[in-house]
This record gives structure tokens, C-alpha cells and sequence, in this order.
């Protein structure tokens, strides 16, 4: 089989592996469709921990399991399904275990043709999603889900900001918080991107490029009650002016590095909160997949492409123009 693997720090192969073998409490499933994550390319740079060389690299993946180690678990064969790509989260739905990792690193992962996984990480694929909608799914869905709801404790009609509208999780977030009856903003630098979240139904929409300041930002009816942010950095004080009473910052990433100070004055005097999260608990992938298929919604698809593309294809997650998830038909 074909698969996409981390020869060394910064170079990847697209090579022929032996196809797996399912044994016992695995499934061998044949990938169908698989998507590109920043984390993919943090690994390829050698920026994230527990790398390990020669291992099958992605996350999100979609496809039909073609075989099973034990048979009581014969009814998954032939299932359409989507991959959770949590691996030992644990118990406590809070907050993950020491053990924790996720599929692509240092375990073997999506981008190739065939995947074993254990039996407990398929679930069946969303039915009105084709399986390159469903791909784009698994990790940043997780992810802005538990930072929406399990975190961000969002109700309908609250006002929430979403920075960043060119992020995968971001566009989740998005078309998550419009689900929920949620009153959604949006930051970017790219103009392009601020007005296809116009025209996907954001309240307002605002260019850090551009604008300096976050003065009467938009006119939300007193600010926003929940912030979701993958940046950090110095900006974490603008969307602290910009909270209601009671607001809430949840972050999960911090590209931006650190904040060279923070406005802990009007941070307690307005009662805020400033919660870190991550991808999410197995309890929350069923949950969110219960909430794509109820509201019905597809992920936002910035390009399909070739498998034997994959490779090639890194460089472009982080280019300016792009809005929605890179995709490959494997």
C-alpha cells in the first residue's frame, strides 16, 4: 500500500508499505479520504514531541473497514466510518491522561491506503457526508466543539468572536456557534476570508491587519460572552476590553507565543475566565458527531486533491488565501 511517512525532520516520502493485517480488537480499514492538519505540518518541521521517524503521518481520515481480528466484531465490516483520532484520553472527561496521544504520531496514521485501528476509534460516517466532507472532520471538529461547549459553556444568543477564520478549527467553530443559535463574529487578516464569513452568515467581521484597535468593535450589544482563539500573544488584552461581564477566553493554541503582559485588573474586576483547551475527550467526538448530523453540517472544503499529492500539498496549509480544509481522495 501507498502511505505517506516522516523520512527525517523536514522531509517526508511517499512510499510502499506492507498493508496491515487486522488482529485482535483492531479494524483494517481502507482509507477513502484523508485532510491535512497544521499538526501534520508541525510534525514535518520536527516541532512537536514524541516524533518518531518512519511513522505513517495524518489524523483525519474516512473510509470502509475491510476486515476485523475477532468476530464479534464481523457487523463493522463493510461500515462506512469516520476515525476518532484520540488515543488513551482516559476517565476524566476533564482533562486528558498522561498516556494521551493522538493517530499520526507517534502511531501510524491516515495518509495512506489502508489504516489498523482499535475497534472502539470507528464510529459511522455522518450519512448526508460524502467521505471527503467527513475526513475534514475528526480533529478540528473535536476541537472546537469541546472549546465551544465543554469550555466556552456557549448557550444560544450569546455573542461569541472567533479569531482567526482561516484555521480549520476556527471554520468549525464557526459553523458550529451559528448551529447553536449563537450571535458569531470573526477576525482575520485577509479580506477574502472576512467576506466569505459575511456571506456565510457572520454578525461582523473584523481585519487585525488593518484596524488597530478593537474600539466599539462592532457594536455586539454590551461584547461578546465567549472568545475562541488559537493565537494567545498580545492580543488576548484586546478581547479582554471587549468581554461581557462573566466572558470567557478559551484558547487552544498559542502560535503567537506568550503575552508580554496581561490585564489581570479588568480580568477580575469583570469576573473573566481565560481557559486553555485541546482536541477532546472520545465522549465528545460522539457528541459532535451527534451535532453535525442533527444540524446537518458539511465542513468547509478549500480543495480536493490526489493522494499522490499529499506531499507536496503541506506548504499550502498556512497560505493566506485559503478558507476550509485540504482534502485528498486517496
Amino acid at each position: 500500500m501507498k502511505a505517506l511517512v516522516l523520512k527525517e525532520a523536514g522531509q517526508l516520502e511517499l512510499k510502499e508499505l506492507p498493508k496491515p493485517i487486522a488482529t485482535k480488537g483492531k479494524a483494517l480499514v481502507r482509507i477513502k479520504a484523508a485532510a491535512l492538519n497544521r499538526r501534520d505540518d508541525w510534525i514535518r518541521e520536527g516541532k512537536y514531541p514524541n516524533i518518531k521517524f518512519g511513522v505513517t503521518m495524518g489524523s483525519d481520515g474516512a473510509g470502509i473497514v475491510e476486515e476485523v481480528g475477532d468476530e464479534a466484531d464481523q457487523p463493522w465490516v463493510g461500515q462506512e466510518v469516520v476515525i476518532n483520532p484520540n488515543i488513551d484520553w482516559g476517565p476524566d472527561l476533564d482533562v486528558q491522561s498522561g498516556k494521551y496521544t493522538i493517530l499520526g504520531m507517534p502511531v501510524d496514521g491516515t495518509f495512506a491506503e489502508y489504516v489498523l485501528v482499535a475497534i472502539d476509534r470507528l464510529h459511522r460516517k455522518p450519512v448526508h457526508l460524502d467521505f471527503l466532507q467527513a475526513a475534514a472532520l475528526p480533529l478540528g471538529g473535536l476541537t472546537a466543539y469541546r472549546a465551544l461547549f465543554r469550555r466556552g459553556e456557549l448557550k444560544s444568543g450569546q455573542n461569541v468572536l472567533i479569531s482567526g477564520f482561516g484555521g480549520g478549527v476556527a471554520q468549525f467553530a464557526f459553523l458550529f456557534a451559528q448551529a447553536a443559535g449563537a450571535n458569531v463574529y470573526v477576525t482575520s487578516g485577509s479580506d477574502e476570508k472576512i467576506e466569505k464569513a459575511i456571506k456565510l452568515g457572520a454578525k461582523g467581521a473584523y481585519n487585525y491587519k488593518k484596524q488597530a484597535t478593537y474600539t466599539d468593535l462592532w457594536k455586539t450589544k454590551g461584547g461578546f460572552d465567549l472568545v475562541i482563539d488559537s493565537a494567545g500573544g498580545d492580543q488576548l488584552n484586546g478581547f479582554i476590553k471587549v468581554l461581557k461581564p462573566k466572558g470567557r477566553i478559551v484558547f487552544y493554541g498559542a502560535t503567537n507565543g506568550l503575552p508580554a503582559k496581561l490585564d489581570l485588573y479588568r480580568m477580575f474586576w469583570n469576573q473573566l475566565s481565560l481557559l486553555g483547551s485541546t482536541m477532546g475527550s472520545d465522549h465528545e467526538f460522539s457528541e459532535m458527531l451527534a451535532f453535525v448530523s442533527k444540524h446537518q453540517i458539511r465542513p468547509l472544503v478549500d480543495s480536493i486533491r490526489p493522494f499522490s499529492k499529499i506531499a507536496e500539498s503541506f506548504p499550502d496549509i498556512t497560505k493566506p488565501n485559503k478558507v476550509g480544509k485540504i482534502v485528498f481522495q486517496v
